[in-house]
């Protein structure tokens, strides 16, 4: 009796072609359990149901647990591991070099909050178009557990040792600094940070995604306020986050007194439903004082805090050549003798 071999189904791919497998990386090496690993899971299928091309991706880092994660998704992309609190400055060069790549720098609270935070501004003034994901913890887990520049005051270390210093809030920051998207999330809420991060890819500018993600190691004990355990008792949400790519149908239902629909860069839709009724996505005063209210209430908010789709990019603002300086020839990019001898005549 013969029987006939049944057909597996073909892979499925995303609107470019590719299957989830593409865009996956190295197996990770971080503990187990810990935020980072979920957060590089969440960006794999984020740049895959963006349909983002991987050759097109260019990810840099610092120095930390947080940085490992480039090599966990998106293996045929560039990486790079740049000097502890370096990433900033290494990649607004990257991307003047090359503009038409698409920049995705991961770092964590220490990497940034610390010694990087001289460069963490700038890139945040300026509007560098990269999408900045910050892995906060509240501690240094390369270096056993010390407490970073974000740990709230009166949070414990698991030896009890007490934190008596203010934490700074990377998100009011960058709002006050010039980031043009800024939100914040957790590791734990699956939902929230892939429409989050899928609209970070559709964004056209800074975008400063504060995520906490324990560390299991370190700092996820009773006492501590980026635990697991702590995130989920004190997650106060600002809004409900969708998003609506540009291929898929936008016409769907919904309340106009409670939502606000925000177009971005490349057609698609970031769909905000308000929780706090004064809540406005483009108001900048009113986020930084959201953030400094909830915070004096032990709540930690989370949600896409400020958006802001009219400023310029750098390099827009730079008005740079359509094609990538690093591709010029020199005879583009280095003035004639004739052209030095009239700058220098005309200084003289």
């Amino acid at each position: 009796m013969s029987t006939t071999p049944v057909s597996s189904a073909p892979a499925k791919t995303n609107s470019i072609g590719l299957q989830i497998l593409d865009y996956r990386g190295s197996k990770s090496t971080l503990c187990a359990g810990c935020g980072h690993n979920a957060v590089a899971e969440r960006l794999l299928e984020a740049f895959y149901e963006m349909g983002v091309q991987p050759e097109r991706i260019m990810k840099i880092s610092g120095i930390g647990c947080s940085s490992k994660s480039l090599a966990y998704f998106m293996s045929r992309s560039f990486s790079f591991n740049s000097v502890h609190g370096r990433m900033p400055s290494v990649a607004t060069g990257a991307l003047l070099a090359n503009k038409t790549m698409r920049a995705i720098g991961v770092s964590g609270d220490g990497d940034t909050a610390s010694i990087g935070m001289g460069q963490f501004v700038h890139l945040l003034r300026r509007n560098v178009p990269m999408i900045y994901i910050l892995e906060d913890n509240g501690v240094y887990g390369l270096t056993k557990g010390q407490f970073s520049a974000t740990a709230d005051i009166g949070s414990k270390l698991k030896t009890g040792v007490v934190n008596d210093l203010p934490p700074i809030d990377v998100c009011a920051l960058a709002i006050q600094m010039g980031a043009t998207f800024v939100g914040r999330s957790f590791s734990g809420d699956k939902k929230q940070l892939s429409a989050m991060l899928k609209a970070a890819i559709a964004h056209k500018g800074t975008v400063l995604l504060d995520i906490i993600s324990p560390c299991v190691t370190f700092n996820d004990h009773d006492g501590s306020t980026k635990s697991y355990k702590y995130m989920k008792e004190h997650d106060e949400l600002v809004n409900e986050t969708g998003f609506i790519a540009s291929h898929e149908d936008i016409a769907v239902e919904y309340d106009p007194n409670t939502t606000v629909d925000v177009q971005l860069h490349d057609g698609s839709h970031l769909r905000l439903r308000k929780l706090h009724e004064d809540y406005t996505p483009t108001d900048k005063a009113g986020a930084v004082n959201m953030l400094m209210e909830t915070h004096e209430k032990g709540e930690v908010l989370t949600g896409v805090f400020y958006v802001n789709t009219q400023e310029l990019d750098f390099a827009s603002r730079l008005n740079m050549v359509d094609d990538p300086l690093s591709t010029l020839s020199a005879d583009r990019v280095r003035p004639s003798r004739e052209v030095l001898a009239e700058l220098m005549q005309a200084q003289s």
